[in-house]
């Protein structure tokens, strides 16, 4: 496994323990480009889930696709080995 991928395995934990409907999109040539890797649904907020490992930073794309969750009003956060709680935190702040 990726160090990437499991990242993405702690975040399907965290959203898992606390009922989220979540899924990864697979990108396949005709999606959209710069999407989060994984789109959470819990207790009615959208959230947009971008796994990063290490010092890796999402791409000008996946920050422009972040700021345009916030800006309808959902939830967007960059997750790393180093940040899973802020998931967590983040979460249970709904």
């Amino acid at each position: 496994m990726t160090p990437e991928g499991k990242v993405k395995k702690q975040v399907k934990k965290v959203l898992d323990d606390v009922g989220a409907y979540h899924f990864s999109p697979m990108m396949d040539g005709y999606g959209r480009s710069g999407v989060p890797d994984i789109i959470a649904c819990y207790k009615g907020k959208f959230i947009g889930i971008e796994c990063k490992a290490g010092d890796n930073k999402p791409t000008l794309l996946q920050l422009r696709n972040i700021e345009d969750i916030k800006r309808n009003q959902g939830l967007a956060i960059v997750v790393n080995e180093g940040n899973i709680e802020s998931l967590l935190a983040l979460v249970k702040e709904i």
